[in-house]
């Protein structure tokens, strides 16, 4: 499929040839829900912790005698149904374990994020900018004329130095290098920007089983 490259600099258009296994795939909701989720359980680590029974320090004397006290059986004081006692079933911290999902999983879902935006026509392709562009008012000007808004770019190194300085002041714009894309911030934004560079090394990167 080919897209219309949009250029900061020029009034010129030109397509580029993406392929159709990023652009046109069926979109499994379920899927893409389910690599967010995995997604936030590793950027946010559990660190909560409580202590359990066994780790709670003092003596492991019987409270009452076993019979005979017209009450119900205790032992130690350590017993979570007593103040001071261990806490039943709490966080582990470190111990928590996330799911784990598959690269090939990930990579199918961010292809299907990727043509989802496609079909909703929030996605576009910004040509390389091969010189810094230091004004945001001129970036701004460039979102405001293609109607661009709430927006992520993906970009290439070159790129992300390029527009670094006039795109950093915009409201509900995002700016990451092509490396992190990742799902969430896909879909946290109405639109998104690739860069020439960053959408053809992403297709690189999702149709290549080794990578």
């Amino acid at each position: 499929m080919k897209l219309k490259i949009l250029d900061i600099t020029s009034e010129k258009s030109e397509l580029l040839e993406v392929s159709d296994k990023l652009l046109k795939l069926k979109v499994n909701h379920k899927l893409i829900k389910q690599v967010i989720d995995w997604q936030l359980n590793h950027s946010k680590p559990r660190s909560a912790k409580t202590k359990q029974r066994n780790e709670i320090k003092g003596s492991t004397k019987k409270i009452v005698a076993q019979k005979g006290s017209g009450g119900a059986r205790h032992s130690s004081r350590k017993a979570p149904i007593f103040v001071g006692g261990g806490v039943a079933h709490g966080p582990k911290g470190s111990n928590y374990k996330i799911k784990k999902i598959n690269k090939k999983i990930r990579k199918l879902a961010l292809a299907q994020t990727i043509s989802k935006k496609n079909n909703d026509k929030q996605l576009y392709i910004l040509a390389d900018v091969k010189k810094e562009i230091k004004k945001t008012k001129e970036f701004n000007s460039f979102l405001n004329k293609n109607k661009i808004n709430e927006v992520i770019i993906v970009s290439d190194n070159e790129t992300h130095k390029n527009i670094y300085k006039s795109a950093r002041n915009i409201k509900n714009l995002k700016l990451i290098n092509d490396q992190g894309t990742n799902i969430f911030d896909l879909f946290k934004y109405k639109n998104v920007i690739f860069t020439s560079s960053s959408i053809k090394k992403l297709e690189n990167r999702i149709l290549n089983e080794k990578n």
